[in-house]
């Protein structure tokens, strides 16, 4: 499929907007925290005088960042067993008279060593009142920058969702509340934020009440929870769980989850994680639960269907190829200003939005949204788009006033990673140079 000549399409997808805000744009510019949120967060940081504060920071940024699943007991014993083979292969090869007791003795001891050496070692994050403040120094802007940019595309694509109530699993230091109060403050009535972390939910509360316990909270009908409501008939609109599949054991837990988020949901789940392999990964496992597997017993009986940022139900085509780079998008933000911070930087992050509801979009007869998954390089009157399309494949197209006609063109120049392009039924495609 490529971008091609409609004109009476073309005048259509653009739904009177200029080609700068067309219906695909839904990237933000630099975000700033609440200005609420920012000063309590500075008040408790100066108050709490972490020690080697900036040092710390750096530390559990990197530990985060680099975080990945805990390895499945399945997939140790797969492990085990080759090792010991291949271990006994070489010793019977080089075999003269051998004690075989003391053989297996000394093989069985070189696998666990083995093992050990090369397993990831997974432990939970356990955040007593201290680290909860190194991490509200290091990640707050960051996780709220990538929660706002993700809830965005509700927004901007759905206009009229007006959600009431918020369930926030993996609720952390709140930033979904905020985010979320930030698009839709005027209508949420109620947010339960589930977190089995009680010093976290404290510093959650802190924030806001501006620092200030004896203040009322900034962001009213927010309750605070250590484990999920249980009743699969209560549901919230919006259900949201931020760089929290990452915090689950296993495999088991992981889908467990994702099942019970999805009852509690009413019209949108809402899934971020870091922008790594791991991170999509996880999400792709969630989608993949969701649309390709049941329940027992089913007590909401509208399926999931993919809202963003995916423009097709099929398999991922970034997991086909080899080596896998993560779909993943960016959002700049500006930190809480403290020392090591620079003005601006990137929240690198993956998500993943289902819907209960027809999805909702830019939608326009004769034109399919793809969605770009690289930086847009824009050059002298031609401009590259990398992109994932409802076909469920990735194309590079080359987008010229020429080829695709000015609307398209004008477009392509004004859109960014992340956002959506319009698509037509017919195209010339570039293949996959690049240039």
């Amino acid at each position: 499929m490529s971008v091609a000549t409609h004109p009476h399409s073309q005048a259509d997808f653009l739904k009177g907007e200029p080609h700068k805000k067309h219906p695909g744009v839904t990237n933000l510019k630099t975000l700033h925290l609440p200005e609420e949120l920012q000063m309590a967060a500075q008040s408790i940081i100066h108050r709490a005088q972490v020690a080697r504060l900036t040092d710390r920071i750096r530390s559990l940024t990197n530990i985060l960042w680099s975080r990945k699943r805990p390895v499945e007991d399945v997939t140790l014993r797969q492990k085990a067993v080759s090792l010991e083979k291949e271990l006994w292969e070489k010793a019977m090869a080089k075999r003269g008279d051998v004690d075989e007791q003391a053989l297996e003795d000394r093989i069985r001891k070189k696998v666990f060593s083995e093992l050990r050496r090369t397993t990831y070692h997974w432990t939970p994050m356990k955040y007593d009142e201290e680290l909860g403040v190194v991490y509200m120094a290091a990640r707050l802007a960051g996780g709220y920058a990538a929660v706002r940019r993700a809830l965005n595309e509700i927004k901007k694509r759905d206009p009229s969702f007006a959600p009431q109530s918020l369930l926030d699993f993996g609720s952390g230091l709140g930033s979904v509340v905020w985010a979320s109060h930030s698009c839709w403050g005027d209508t949420l009535k109620e947010m339960v934020c589930v977190d089995s972390s009680g010093p976290m939910n404290i510093l959650a509360e802190r924030l806001l009440k501006g620092d200030d316990e004896s203040a009322e909270p900034y962001i009213k009908h927010v309750y605070f929870r250590q484990f999920l409501p249980v009743s699969p008939k209560v549901q919230f609109d919006l259900v949201v769980a931020a760089f929290t599949l990452s915090e689950l054991p296993s495999g088991k837990d992981r889908e467990d989850a994702v099942f019970t988020l999805w009852r509690k949901t009413s019209s949108y789940l809402v899934l971020v994680e870091n922008g790594t392999k791991e991170g999509h990964q996880m999400l792709m496992e969630a989608r993949d639960t969701l649309l390709n597997k049941q329940e027992k017993i089913v007590h909401d009986s509208r399926p999931a269907s993919v809202f963003a940022p995916c423009p097709h139900e099929l398999t991922c085509p970034k997991l086909g190829r080899e080596p896998v780079i993560p779909c993943n998008f960016q959002q700049l933000y500006h930190p809480l200003p403290l020392p090591g911070h620079n003005d601006r930087q990137r929240e690198k992050f993956s998500y993943l939005i289902l819907t209960r509801t027809e999805p909702a979009g830019p939608e326009t007869e004769g034109v399919d949204w793809a969605r770009l998954i690289a930086p847009v390089q824009r050059r002298t009157r031609h401009v590259h788009c990398r992109m994932c399309c409802s076909d469920g494949q990735l194309q590079h197209v080359v987008v010229t006033a020429r080829k695709q006609s000015r609307d398209v063109y004008r477009c392509a120049r004004s859109s960014d990673w992340g956002d959506q392009m319009p698509m037509f039924q017919k195209v010339e495609e570039d293949g996959d140079s690049e240039g």
